[in-house]
């Protein structure tokens, strides 16, 4: 059975697309863009970008991608921190959209918290709502406290999800922040769920225990990853998009269920913080 998340009212995939690292390699642009179109085909329909990445390409990779099928992606973009005042976000998506050739963003996020204050924020936010240029805005790397700041100004509660790092060897979320945004009904949205960022990819991926339930499910470790992921509710995973093959096997994440004693033995392989942990970001 297929997942669902509920972002904003709209139903999106558990699983969804990201593309950070592509734009970098000109060589691998059709790759890229043959990878992020088959996900659109396997109903990966939340394409996840930022101005960060490539400094812009990886955005022109999902504009070439998106050619002629925007309809029926979900797109997403982040802006940097030093551009989220009232007049430079305005100018941020402006690129962003220029760069993605299409006139609108479905989601528009804050990459990550910084010294702009939140109020001035809220202000470009909504303004590119009234514009029509964003359908809905959010927010990346925010723990419980920079949560509380947002809800706590006017029109904060807007805010349509938090995406955050999380995969099976960084579970800090899950002793505040995430029971926390499920209170509210705030999507998370997983970056690295496959710890693609990090050294800790290799060590999951051998991983004699996951190897071994991947094994008996007749599924690879990555999917395996994302299923215990998104097992928990108004949590979707992002994993780059990075080749035909792998978006196909994403995909077929979203229909493996994990057994309660599955999840036992992975506890206790991996298990969930017992206190409050720093927020994990690469």
């Amino acid at each position: 059975m297929t997942q669902h998340v509920n972002l904003g009212g709209i139903a999106l995939p558990a699983v969804g697309q990201g593309t950070w690292f592509m734009g970098e390699q000109p060589a691998e642009q059709q790759r890229e863009i043959a990878a992020l179109q088959a996900g659109l085909d396997a109903g990966l329909t939340l394409i996840d970008t930022a101005e960060m990445y490539a400094e812009g390409g990886a955005e022109k990779v999902v504009g070439m991608a998106l050619k002629g099928r925007r309809d029926r992606a979900f797109l997403v973009s982040k802006f940097y921190p030093w551009h989220a005042s009232a007049t430079e976000a305005i100018d941020a998506c402006e690129r962003s959209l220029k760069r993605l050739k299409t006139d609108y963003l479905d989601l528009y996020l804050l990459h990550w918290r910084g010294n702009v204050p939140l109020e001035e924020t809220l202000v470009a936010m909504q303004t590119l709502q009234q514009q029509g240029k964003i359908g809905r805005w959010g927010v990346s790397n925010f723990d419980v406290e920079d949560l509380h700041e947002l809800w706590q100004e006017v029109g904060g509660d807007a805010c349509a999800t938090n995406q955050v790092l999380y995969h099976l060897a960084s579970r800090g979320i899950e002793y505040d922040l995430l029971p926390e945004c499920q209170q509210r009904s705030l999507p998370i949205m997983a970056y690295c769920p496959l710890a693609q960022a990090g050294k800790l990819r290799h060590q999951l991926l051998t991983h004699p225990l996951l190897q071994e339930i991947a094994q008996q499910k007749g599924i690879s470790v990555a999917q395996l990853l994302l299923a215990w992921v998104i097992r928990k509710e108004g949590v979707m995973a992002i994993p780059k998009a990075s080749s035909t093959a792998h978006v196909k096997e994403n995909a077929l994440a979203m229909q493996v269920t994990l057994s309660s004693e599955e999840l036992a033995l992975i506890n206790q392989a991996f298990p969930p913080p017992t206190g409050k942990q720093p927020l994990d970001m690469v």
